[in-house]
């Protein structure tokens, strides 16, 4: 027991020590009903924030805090993992914070692809609680099914699961036309329908929302909070 614990309150273990039964506590809230599972969910994607980063990591599909969750029990194990096999067997001292940071950094990089790949085997269950949960389809993809009629509607499907069929409202000026692919950026809950982007736009606008981090990080020099529009 005295070795259970002492590796329990090593670092980088510790970490995940103190967040994992907060993770099961949430989850037994909600299991309870008396916390809600979109949790950290937006309307929209737009803007940088927890939702709109797990969608872009290959997160879409499923609530943010189900992907959480899997991010951290996944990223847990490795880090126990490396706990057990490097790190209690080396004479870090006053190195093991910088070397536990490299560990907590490595683990959420092995995790993170791996986490996607099972939440992408997942996300239809959640699909079919899409009219409970709207917020976790926002960043699927969608193929249109019909024009829209004169108000903007039309309907589409999710293009890796055509049984799930949602309401798209358009703007005039980006209507979406028969067969064509485009993302769900925004939940509209007054309508209870979806606007979306064509799906080389959204791509394209994520690439310039990179470039320009990569910018900022190399310049030090803000561009007025700009956005590439979604």
């Amino acid at each position: 027991m005295e070795a259970l614990r002492q590796i329990a309150l090593s670092f980088p273990v510790v970490v995940f020590s103190a967040l994992l039964p907060l993770v099961l506590l949430y989850w037994l809230l909600v299991l309870l009903r008396l916390a809600p599972l979109e949790l950290f969910a937006r309307d929209s994607l737009k803007g940088d924030h927890l939702a709109s980063t797990m969608v872009a990591l290959g997160f879409a599909g499923v609530p943010v805090t189900f992907a959480l969750s899997v991010l951290l029990a996944l990223a847990g194990g490795i880090t126990l993992t490396i706990e057990l096999a490097v790190l209690r067997w080396l004479p870090l001292g006053l190195f093991r914070i910088p070397v536990g940071v490299a560990a907590l950094w490595a683990a959420f990089v092995l995790a993170s692809p791996v986490a996607a790949g099972l939440c992408h085997a997942l996300h239809r269950r959640f699909h079919r609680l899409a009219q409970a949960q709207p917020r976790c389809l926002l960043g699927e993809v969608v193929q249109v099914r019909s024009a829209p009629d004169a108000q903007g509607w039309a309907t589409a499907t999710l293009d890796d699961d055509p049984a799930c069929e949602v309401r798209l409202h358009a703007k005039p000026d980006d209507l979406p036309l028969p067969g064509e692919r485009r993302v769900l950026v925004k939940y509209v809950a007054g309508e209870g329908a979806y606007r979306s982007v064509a799906q080389r736009r959204y791509c394209e606008a994520r690439e310039h929302l990179r470039r320009m981090r990569l910018a900022r990080g190399g310049t030090g020099a803000g561009h007025g909070g700009a956005q590439a529009p979604l």
